[in-house]
C-alpha cells in the first residue's frame, strides 16, 4: 500500500484525534501518528489543532466514497482492518484517482468549516471579496466558510508527502507523483467550484427588506457527485520523454485541473485479488431487474446468483401529531434478495 495512504488512514481511525489528547507524556501525537511525512510532522506541530479536523475530513471522504460506490464491483471498502482503501492504492487507477481527490476535498471542507466556527486559532470567518454581481443594497459579511484558508492548508499539508519525494524523471515513481499532485488538486478545486452565496433575510415581519450574504460550501455529497463524474470520465495519462504526463488518446481534448487522471489499468475486481486488493463480488447483493453495475449479470461477473428470502422491517402508517413529532409503526414483509455466487 502506499505510504500516502497511511496518512489518511490514520487520521481517519486514530481515536486519539481529539485535542486533549496531543499531549502524550509531553510528546506530541504528531510523532505517533503512521504515514505522516517529514514535513507533515513539522505542519502538525505547528497545527495541532487542525489535526481534528484532518482527520473529520479524511471521514467524510472515506464515506462519501463507499456511498458513491455502493453499487460498484469496487465499492471502496477495506482489504483487512488495518486499512481503509487497501492494496487497491498501490495502482494508478481510476478509483485511486477518485480517493486522492476525495480524500484532499475532505480536508478543504473540515478545515474551511473549522475556521467559521471558531475551532483553529490561525484563522475565522472567510475574507473573501464581495461577488459583483451582489446587487447593491444587500450586506455582504457574515461568517462564512473560510475556503481560502482550507484550500491554502490542505494543498500545503496533503502534498507535502509527494513534494517530498525524488524519483528518476521519465519513471513510473515519478508518473504516479504526478498524478497524485493532479487529482489531490482537482478534488481541491471541485470544493472551490461549489462553493456558493448563501443569503439570510432581515426585516420585519419577515419582509426581506434586507439581505446579508456570505460564501457557504456546498454539501459534501454535491461534491462526491461530481468527483464521481469526473471518475467516470477520467483520462488515460502516460509520461512523454520529458517526463510529463500527457494523454494516451491525443483525439480526446486534455483533462483540466479539475479531471482525474490515472496511469494504471483498473482490475474488474470480479474476483479476490490480494495483490491488487480486490475483495471480489462473491456474497455482494444485487439487483436482478437492473442492467447497470449493480444488476446481477454485471455485479456477480456472469457467475449467476443465488436467490434468498428475507424478512424486512419498514417504518409504516406515519402519523404526524400535534405538535410536532410523527409516529409510525413498523411492518414487516419477505422480500427477494439476490446474492452473486
Amino acid at each position: 500500500m502506499a505510504t500516502s495512504d497511511c496518512l489518511y488512514e490514520s487520521l481517519a481511525m486514530n481515536p486519539l484525534l481529539i485535542p486533549e489528547a496531543y499531549i502524550i507524556g509531553g510528546q506530541p501525537l504528531c510523532s505517533q501518528l503512521a504515514g505522516l511525512s517529514k514535513g507533515q510532522k513539522k505542519l502538525c506541530q505547528l497545527y495541532q489543532d487542525h489535526m481534528q479536523f484532518i482527520g473529520e475530513g479524511a471521514k467524510t471522504g472515506i464515506r462519501e466514497c463507499q456511498y458513491q460506490f455502493r453499487n460498484r464491483r469496487w465499492n471502496c471498502s477495506t482489504v483487512d482492518n488495518s486499512s481503509v482503501f487497501g492494496r487497491v492504492m498501490q495502482i494508478g487507477s481510476r478509483e485511486t484517482a477518485f480517493t486522492y481527490a476525495i480524500s484532499a476535498a475532505g480536508v478543504v471542507n473540515a478545515v474551511s468549516r473549522a475556521c467559521r466556527e471558531g475551532e483553529l486559532s490561525s484563522c475565522g470567518c472567510s475574507r473573501a471579496a464581495r461577488p459583483k454581481d451582489l446587487p447593491r443594497d444587500w450586506l455582504w459579511g457574515g461568517c462564512g466558510d473560510n475556503l481560502d484558508y482550507g484550500y491554502r492548508f490542505s494543498k500545503e499539508f496533503v502534498d507535502a508527502r509527494e513534494r517530498e519525494k525524488t524519483f528518476t524523471k521519465g519513471s513510473m515513481e515519478s508518473a504516479r507523483l504526478l498524478m497524485n499532485l493532479h487529482n489531490n488538486e482537482a478534488g481541491r478545486r471541485i470544493v472551490s467550484d461549489l462553493a456558493h452565496v448563501s443569503c439570510k433575510c432581515h426585516g420585519v415581519s419577515g419582509s426581506c427588506s434586507l439581505k446579508t450574504c456570505w460564501l457557504q460550501l456546498a454539501d459534501f455529497r454535491k461534491v462526491g457527485d461530481a468527483l464521481k463524474e469526473k471518475y467516470d470520465s477520467a483520462a488515460a495519462m502516460r509520461l512523454n520523454s520529458r517526463g510529463k504526463l500527457v494523454q494516451v488518446h491525443s483525439k480526446f481534448n486534455s483533462p483540466t485541473s479539475n479531471d482525474l487522471v490515472y496511469i494504471d489499468p483498473s482490475p474488474d475486481y470480479c474476483v479476490e485479488n490480494k495483490t491488487t486488493g480486490s475483495l471480489g463480488t462473491q456474497g455482494r447483493l444485487c439487483n436482478k431487474t437492473s442492467e447497470g453495475m449493480d444488476g446481477c449479470a454485471l455485479m456477480c461477473c456472469g457467475r449467476g446468483y443465488d436467490q434468498y428470502k428475507t424478512q424486512l422491517v419498514e417504518r409504516c402508517h406515519c402519523k404526524f401529531h400535534w405538535c410536532c413529532y410523527v409516529k409510525c409503526k413498523h411492518c414487516s414483509r419477505i422480500v427477494d434478495q439476490f446474492v452473486c455466487k
